[in-house]
């Protein structure tokens, strides 16, 4: 799969998006996950980096040296950390940043990495100007994979918008994830600033030629092209659904913190305070029917 080139405008656009400003707090939170787990490369995304805010959780992936450890990647877990009085909370995504790199490019069976980084992300840690070139080389990537799926999947002329709702839409149905219908309009809604101008940044980095006209972009995918690109495609789309179950199975057993986190969820949603007890800290999947059972308790006598 191509790879954005080091000096490239998609390269030059990604090294600045990951240069975020991001919030003191966030930035020790990450150093501190980085030093833990000995990383080369920490990364923040989703709503909390859109927003500015430190409320919720925070979403961090960390990336490690060496080869990946575990088959079904990544390691999720859980994170408190206390900032001025305040508990900062993370859900934390942890695998090697030479797997994450190939997934980016398409190299890998996963949808996951390049569909979730082609969106906006920080680079709030790195060991080393080396491993920052390896993320923005690896960004880069997932920003190619996407263009080219997008190219492929969307119509022979459209605006960007047009390719990236084809593609967003495509990816939500391939995951085992509950999402609503036109979630890839809110994506594209509230990163308009990240997409604007990257489609074709992406398409020339990927190598593949294109013609615009104003706002109307068209390219020039030869029926071999587009046919190899899908099948690509629905190759993953029909490991899309098993990966997720998989990884989902593995997360019930091995998401550290899983019982803090889902305490806290519990008493966000609900208003219901659940105590961690040790058995609920080591068994959360054996402690879940009993805290649902009080659960249901506690909304019968709001109602009451």
């Amino acid at each position: 799969m191509p790879m954005a080139h080091s000096s490239s405008p998609l390269s030059t656009r990604i090294a600045a998006r990951l240069d975020a400003a991001i919030d003191p707090a966030v930035a020790a939170f990450a150093e501190k996950l980085a030093r833990d787990a000995g990383a080369e490369a920490v990364l923040f995304y989703g709503s909390n980096l859109r927003t500015g805010s430190l409320d919720g959780v925070l979403d961090f992936y960390v990336l490690l040296p060496g080869e990946q450890r575990e088959k079904i990647w990544p390691l999720v877990s859980y994170h408190e950390r206390e900032h001025d009085g305040k508990v900062l909370r993370a859900k934390v995504a942890t695998m090697a940043l030479s797997t994450f790199a190939e997934a980016a490019s398409g190299a890998r069976a996963d949808t996951t990495i390049w569909a979730r980084f082609v969106q906006p992300c920080a680079l709030v840690w790195h060991a080393s100007e080396g491993a920052r070139d390896r993320v923005i080389a690896a960004i880069g990537a997932a920003a190619i994979t996407a263009a080219r799926l997008a190219a492929a999947l969307g119509p022979g002329t459209g605006t960007a918008r047009d390719y990236w709702q084809a593609l967003f839409r495509a990816t939500y149905k391939a995951e085992f994830r509950v999402e609503k219908a036109g979630r890839e309009n809110d994506i594209l809604a509230v990163n308009e600033a990240h997409f604007d101008g990257l489609l074709p940044l992406a398409l020339d980095a990927g190598g593949i030629a294109h013609s615009t006209d104003g706002e109307r972009i068209t390219p020039s995918l030869s029926a071999h092209e587009r046919r190899r690109i899908i099948a690509w495609w629905n190759r993953r789309c029909r490991l899309g659904k098993p990966l997720n179950v998989l990884r989902l199975l593995k997360a019930s057993t091995t998401f550290e913190g899983a019982a803090r986190y889902a305490a806290w969820k519990v008493e966000r949603h609900t208003g219901m305070p659940v105590e961690v007890t040790p058995f609920r800290e080591r068994h959360p999947i054996l402690a879940a029917p009993g805290v649902l059972w009080a659960l249901r308790k506690h909304r019968r006598n709001k109602r009451s």
